[in-house]
């Protein structure tokens, strides 16, 4: 893939969604909510400089960024600020 983010974004690409719940009900497209993590593809220099670096698995907020398809795969864009934080 040839994508280097500018300033402070990020390239995520999300979680897998879930489609059974805990108890085993299997969920339909429409009712399923797209995941909150997501694993750190490619980094701009200035979010390198706020701790965020690729391979994080890190938490964004449901709102934020752009969604974009790059070789066949869902990946998302965010700003630093829409990370909330990273998972340990």
């Amino acid at each position: 893939m040839g994508f280097k983010p500018l300033a402070n974004r990020v390239l995520i690409q999300r979680a897998p969604e879930v489609t059974t719940t805990a108890s085993g009900i299997i969920l339909p497209g429409t009712a399923k909510e797209k995941p909150q993590q997501g694993q750190v593809i490619a980094v701009g220099p200035d979010a390198l400089d706020e701790g965020i670096n690729e391979g994080d698995t890190v938490i964004f907020g449901k709102y934020g960024g752009t969604e974009i398809t790059l070789d066949d795969q869902e990946l998302l864009i965010l700003t630093s600020d829409d990370i909330l934080g990273i998972l340990q």
